[in-house]
């Protein structure tokens, strides 16, 4: 089933609600269905291609296309204006649209209309005007199978995959976030998240759209003003990235006081650093709640929330969502075994856009231990261990794992404890090829501000809490570590950076 119709219904009960405050204006619910029917009668004028490209900055104007897209009967493909033009080449080569839906600030981001193929047609949202409501012109309605929206991978490895996410993967994956959390209209959710991102489209843009709860957006992250919008707005919920909330921390003048409305703040994206925890909670007297999830999966799997939590824990499973931990046969593994974690669940994706293999390869058939039946996993690549009570921990990425003498060491748990260093802001490790050892740990760290480099003194608070060959090898300073659009470092620029010297 589709979320248009309740979304649609939403809109008709309550046209005079605010649904959407941005950086130019306030939406209310009425106005965001207008305007999206506008968009459909425009997109049917311009083109009869399958997909439609989104590329807007974060805030109503989101809705407008995304919902304008599904009344055409089309399919959204949201784009990353942080891409190069390379990339945003290739995305929109692949997806095979030919129409895309954007506004002119955006362009400039990109360098301008240029960036774009030639063969690709751009329809100006605020050039598109209305009074009152258009017709509704009511698409098939759409069956749980069929494909709702394509969203791009950041392209940590490679090329990025669309990721084809069908109405009941979204709807399934919207309205279990909804009961599992206890999410009502009387929320009010501050989003800062890219709607291009899974984790912006569904978190923070189609669950208020479905509660029809109001939604306060800003197209830039600068740290004063988010704390400016928390004070003015009193948002229930926040989610966003760790890096997100650690810029928070550098505003002086946050208070408590400034925080004291949000129910919910919830982290994810990345891991969450103790640092960063501790400082909300002593600071804000807030607790960051740390959340998982993949854009394979819709994103969100598990999520603790504040009657269900445990530390460095991402919470339990999402109603109908599995988690299964499995050794290297996929046999699963009993409570507190760390292996692969699959997850098996109405969230997940139909596969790879026009990538059989590479769908194939991320999907295994297990039997189901109650009644024996085969259920299709999706592999995440992560490792983690679920404790006897259902709670996921996550220790680190597959491909990430080093392998030092015979021992496996993941990156995350020698960043921690570089982390908690007074000078340390951020740090990446990675491994380098050792012919003695196999491989040994490079650290990679951004220093605070009025401090220098002092190795030595790093090492040796490494060695205070790691075992001798988890301590790095080198540790070298960066003006900032790379970083995908929601803040995850991309190692694998490190990794390539090391290979070129």
């Amino acid at each position: 089933m589709s979320l248009l119709w309740p979304i649609v219904t939403q809109a008709l009960r309550n046209p005079h609600r605010i649904a959407v405050i941005d950086d130019h204006r306030t939406f209310l619910f009425g106005q965001i269905l207008g305007g999206a029917m506008v968009a459909a009668e425009e997109i049917d004028t311009r083109t009869s291609a399958p997909h439609v490209g989104i590329l807007l900055p974060t805030g109503g104007s989101f809705h407008l296309a995304l919902l304008g897209t599904w009344l055409a009967g089309r399919v959204p493909v949201p784009l990353n204006y942080l891409l190069n033009s390379e990339e945003l080449s290739y995305v929109i080569r692949d997806s095979n649209i030919d129409t895309i839906i954007t506004v002119a600030p955006i362009l400039e981001v990109i360098g301008g209309p240029d960036g774009i193929p030639d063969h690709v047609q751009l329809l100006d949202l605020t050039k598109l005007e209305w009074s009152g409501f258009p017709p509704l012109r009511w698409p098939p309605l759409p069956r749980n199978n069929d494909l709702a929206v394509i969203l791009y991978t950041s392209g940590t490895s490679g090329r990025p995959k669309g990721v084809m996410l069908t109405h009941g993967n979204l709807h399934s994956n919207v309205d279990a976030a909804i009961i599992h959390a206890n999410i009502t209209q009387a929320d009010t959710f501050l989003g800062v998240l890219p709607q291009f991102h899974s984790f912006g489209l569904t978190a923070l843009t189609l669950i208020p759209l479905r509660v029809g709860a109001q939604a306060v957006y800003s197209a830039r992250f600068v740290p004063r003003h988010i704390v400016q919008l928390i004070s003015e707005h009193r948002p229930d919920i926040m989610m966003a990235v760790p890096s997100m909330y650690g810029a928070l921390l550098t505003v002086k003048e946050a208070s408590a006081d400034d925080f004291k409305s949000i129910r919910l703040a919830v982290s994810g994206g990345e891991p969450l650093p103790q640092a960063t925890f501790d400082a909300y909670r002593d600071r804000f007297q807030l607790r960051l709640l740390e959340g998982y999830g993949l854009t394979e999966t819709s994103p969100v799997t598990n999520w603790c929330t504040q009657h269900e939590f445990k530390h460095h824990s991402v919470g339990r499973p999402l109603p109908e969502v599995t988690n299964l931990v499995v050794d290297e046969h996929d046999a699963p593994l009993p409570p507190d075994h760390e292996g692969e974690i699959l997850i098996a669940g109405p969230n997940i994706m139909k596969g790879y856009y026009h990538l059989p293999q590479e769908t194939s390869q991320v999907f295994v058939r297990l039997p189901d231990p109650k009644n024996g039946r085969l259920v299709r996993y999706f592999r995440t690549g992560d490792i983690g261990r679920i404790d006897r009570e259902g709670f996921l921990f996550i220790t680190g990425r597959k491909k990430e794992m080093l392998i030092i003498a015979g021992e496996n060491v993941f990156p995350r748990e020698i960043e921690e404890v570089l982390n908690r260093h007074d000078t340390v802001g951020d740090s990446a490790v990675i491994g380098l090829a050792d012919g003695v050892r196999g491989e040994v740990p490079i650290a990679f760290v951004e220093i605070k501000d009025g401090n220098t480099l002092d190795v030595r003194a790093l090492r040796t608070w490494c060695s205070q809490s790691l075992a001798s060959y988890k301590v790095p090898r080198e540790i070298r300073q960066v003006d900032s570590l790379p970083r995908n659009p929601t803040g995850k470092i991309l190692r694998r620029h490190l990794v390539e950076a090391l290979k070129s010297e």
